[in-house]
């Protein structure tokens, strides 16, 4: 068993000469806290210590932490200390574990009208950056697409059908459930707030305008941007982060024919199915209810439906869903290619894409409402 940490303090010509002894580890730690502020007491005032550390029985790094500690208090009150007698193992602790002094950050005050008007200046600057660099992989895509269309026989069909069964396929259950219950609530809704009026069939008109023009799509695409989108970053990411892209420089093969092509061609080709299965399960669900709150029977519900709505309507909802496909895909493929190489920038890509994706497939939806509207289709 080891001895308690102890000094012995000699003065020397120079200055002073303190002998460390005993055990200077953690379970003592009280101990060698004590002995090393006996340290700085021993060499109070003298131009020059030596910390001999030939009589220490064992060391570990909380105890080389304390007698660092100890180094740098006695240099910053004007005396040179200096190690003497030290074992090859107690420089390397002594070393890796030396005591440091960790600056506090300065105390961030509330925010001024300046800071304020900075950010949103800052934001909007990013908003511009990430515009450029989304037209600027938009064009990298086209190419790419360009390429593979004079070389047919390059095409990765085999990673194209995976991607359809991934992002289309599978994602079918949640889509018409969340759909479906959509639907229900948009029913109940619009049949209670209608029969007050004496209305309460105009709700299968809201119901089917509203669901083919707006909610199928902008449900569907959000569900898929959370869900494909966030696939499609963390896989790039991970790849980017293993180093696989720059293998696949190496071989010379293109990232963006191998990668984001076919996956970018199963979102445009999956969306506009999914959003048809959407309008339909949506569709169901407000006749369901129709049915059941509102006593509006499957005969007349559909007959109403028949009326309400024509062609122009459901081909508006099928005319968005692969432009929002397309900025899904672009804004995911670019924040993977953008992850660094620790798992934090990993899962802040992950989080920007889907924000991102969201807010953009929102966008595209204003635009093409207001462009509907601007020519009565």
């Amino acid at each position: 068993m080891n001895s308690a940490p102890s000094i012995t303090a000699e003065t020397t010509r120079d200055g002073v000469r303190v002998a460390l002894a005993g055990g200077w580890t953690i379970d003592v730690s009280p101990k060698a806290e004590r002995a090393a502020a006996s340290i700085l007491e021993a060499a109070k005032g003298a131009p020059r210590a030596t910390i001999d550390l030939a009589s220490i029985e064992q060391l570990d790094t909380a105890g080389a932490w304390i007698i660092d500690r100890a180094r740098v208090r006695l240099a910053d009150a004007g005396t040179t200390a200096a190690y003497a007698s030290a074992r090859p193992e107690q420089r390397t602790l002594l070393r890796e574990a030396h005591y440091r002094v960790f600056e506090t950050p300065a105390r961030r005050h509330p925010p001024t009208l300046r800071t304020v008007l900075s950010d949103i200046g800052e934001s909007v600057t990013e908003a511009g950056k990430d515009l450029v660099s989304g037209l600027n992989f938009l064009g990298h895509v086209v190419s790419a697409m360009a390429s593979l269309s004079l070389r047919p026989w390059s095409w990765r069909i085999t990673s194209l059908v995976f991607h359809l069964e991934a992002f289309g396929l599978r994602s079918v259950p949640i889509i018409v459930l969340i759909t479906f219950l959509v639907g229900c609530i948009v029913a109940q809704q619009g049949i209670f707030q209608l029969q007050r009026f004496g209305a309460a069939t105009f709700a299968v008109d809201l119901i089917g305008i509203l669901v083919l023009r707006e909610l199928g799509v902008l449900l569907t695409a959000i569900m898929i941007a959370g869900r494909s989108g966030s696939a499609i970053t963390a896989e790039i990411g991970s790849m980017k982060m293993r180093e696989e892209i720059d293998a696949m420089h190496v071989m010379a093969v293109d990232p963006i024919e191998a990668l984001i092509v076919p996956r970018t061609l199963a979102l445009v080709v999956a969306l506009p199915l999914l959003t048809f299965l959407a309008d339909l399960s949506a569709i169901f669900g407000g006749m369901v209810v129709a049915w059941v709150y509102g006593d509006i029977s499957p005969d007349v519900y559909f007959q109403r439906l028949q009326a309400a709505i024509g062609l122009n309507t459901f081909l508006v909802g099928l005319i968005k869903a692969p432009f929002m496909a397309l900025a899904i895909a672009l804004i995911a493929s670019v924040e993977g290619f953008a992850v660094e190489g620790s798992a934090e920038s990993l899962g802040r890509k992950v989080t920007n894409a889907v924000v991102k994706s969201i807010f953009m497939v929102i966008a595209v939806d204003g635009v093409f409402a207001m462009y509907f509207a601007a020519i009565r289709f």
